[in-house]
């Protein structure tokens, strides 16, 4: 049976625990406290008794406030020293940087941008061992984690920054893309949509969809944003996917925010007008 042992259990890591377990296999993670479904972050001897036992090993834990990886700091040596046939480690496209709204693939440089606590990690697991497979992601959304839930909410901005471009990937097709992973070579892979466009355009196609007004444009000081919701807005990049659908025989299922979003807008049981 093939075994996965999963480095934080959050949105897009369960969702793959989910499908995954539908399909036979067994999946254990952590979580800061233990539950019926989660070993503690902290429990050593239950995580290096799992990680002995596992075939597949994931992180998607994101570096600490102060800069480290908590994952490597604790496991680094068990996991660098694991018989797991695959090991994977989620990571961000912000350690691209800015590129000024231009394409940007897995060859570009990294630790230039607002992440350098990412970019650093994320060089950490791949000196780790030779086989750890990097997976760079850009804005994710999903059931519950959408434009969708922002508009409802009121909490919707549009931002008057009209040549800002933005990359984005439904969680399912993060998930297709580490399973189809499991049967490709190593390395680094961006996982993201097709189109890149403005988050205005996205907020903008969400209201429509629920048929609400369209919230108002602002500028970065009007929306009073909090420091990290600005520094969102201080890069400007398109990702490209090539090298994973390439190399991995994979592709989004939601190429762009418009199929990713009415397909949500249609599992609330509603109707586009």
């Amino acid at each position: 049976m093939s075994k996965l042992f999963i480095f934080g259990m959050g949105y897009t890591a369960s969702r793959l625990a989910v499908q995954l377990r539908s399909d036979g296999w067994e999946v254990v993670g952590t979580s800061r406290k233990a539950s019926s479904a989660s070993i503690a972050f902290n429990d050593d001897v239950a995580i290096l008794s799992a990680l002995s036992e596992a075939t597949h090993i994931l992180s998607s834990v994101p570096p600490s406030r102060d800069g480290g990886d908590p994952v490597l700091e604790r496991y680094g040596e068990a996991i660098a020293a694991a018989s797991a046939q695959w090991i994977g480690y989620l990571s961000s496209t912000g350690v691209y940087g800015d590129t000024q709204g231009a394409w940007v693939d897995e060859s570009a440089s990294v630790g230039s941008g607002r992440r350098s606590a990412r970019a650093a990690a994320d060089l950490e697991w791949q000196q780790l061992r030779d086989d750890v497979r990097i997976f760079r992601l850009p804005g994710i959304y999903g059931p519950g984690r959408s434009a969708l839930e922002r508009v409802r909410e009121g909490k919707a901005h549009r931002i008057d920054l009209p040549d800002q471009i933005f990359s984005r990937v439904h969680v399912d097709d993060i998930v297709s893309g580490l399973m189809a992973s499991f049967f490709g070579p190593l390395g680094i892979y961006n996982l993201s949509d097709d189109f890149p466009c403005s988050q205005n355009a996205v907020i903008e196609f969400a209201s429509l969809l629920l048929g609400t007004a369209t919230p108002l444009m602002l500028s970065l000081e009007q929306a009073q944003l909090s420091p990290m919701a600005a520094a969102f807005y201080a890069e400007n990049r398109r990702i490209s996917n090539r090298k994973a659908k390439r190399v991995l025989g994979w592709g989004p299922q939601y190429r762009d925010y418009k199929q990713g979003l009415t397909a949500l807008f249609h599992s609330f049981g509603q109707k586009v007008d």
